[in-house]
């Protein structure tokens, strides 16, 4: 996948209630600079105007990779989640597996990738969950989260700055937990509560959903 905003958009449909026809004039970008760069990300600012007609000086993060993340469901209903300290909010954080895939790497192919290395596991089954725009006023990281299912254990090998901890929980005290507020991962928070509706709504195996709901 190319580092492009219509590649990622091929497949976005219209909401129900919008035909597209009333839109305000689109942000307008007379020119930028890097101010600065890594392996991982740019920060670039520019010259821009508002829908409004007002300038404004904006500053936008644009990862260098997509985020990816995959739920494990096990056929007992509990799920696979993942402990590590945070540099960001300088905090532990328990989270589905999830990292970066390259713009050229397959996505599903980084989610495997994730699984495996963080939480020890493979999946014979991969269901898409949905798309994703992080946070779009400061940032154009992207993402796509995948519940998965079918798991089988394969060797940890997690990065050289992770210590990961794992922990199989039911799927009910991962939703116990997240109306709690002691899961704060949005991008955990989004799959899970997705994950709770696929399996309310028959986008899962019967039995999967079954085991899934019965702890909640």
């Amino acid at each position: 996948m190319s580092d492009s905003h219509d590649a990622f958009d091929t497949d976005r449909p219209l909401p129900g209630w919008d035909d597209g026809s009333d839109r305000p004039p689109p942000w307008r970008d007379a020119g930028s600079t890097t101010t600065f760069e890594n392996p991982w990300l740019r920060l670039t600012r520019h010259d821009a105007t508002a829908p409004t007609g007002m300038k404004a000086d904006y500053v936008v993060m644009r990862p260098k990779n997509l985020s990816v993340g995959v739920l494990p469901l096990h056929d007992d209903g509990t799920v696979t989640l993942v402990g590590q300290q945070r540099f960001a909010l300088m905090n532990w954080s328990w989270e589905m597996p999830e990292g970066g895939a390259p713009f050229d790497e397959d996505p599903l192919a980084g989610a495997k990738r994730e699984l495996a290395e963080e939480a020890g596991l493979e999946a014979a089954t991969w269901r898409q969950a949905y798309k994703a725009e992080m946070s779009n006023s400061i940032t154009d990281e992207r993402a796509v989260a995948w519940v998965a299912w079918g798991l089988t254990p394969v060797p940890l090998a997690p990065d050289p700055t992770e210590i990961i901890r794992v922990a199989r929980v039911p799927f009910g005290s991962l939703l116990h937990e997240i109306r709690a507020s002691a899961i704060r991962d949005m991008f955990t928070l989004a799959t899970a509560l997705r994950a709770y509706h696929m399996a309310r709504e028959g986008e899962l195996p019967p039995e999967l959903a079954k085991a899934m709901l019965a702890s909640v």
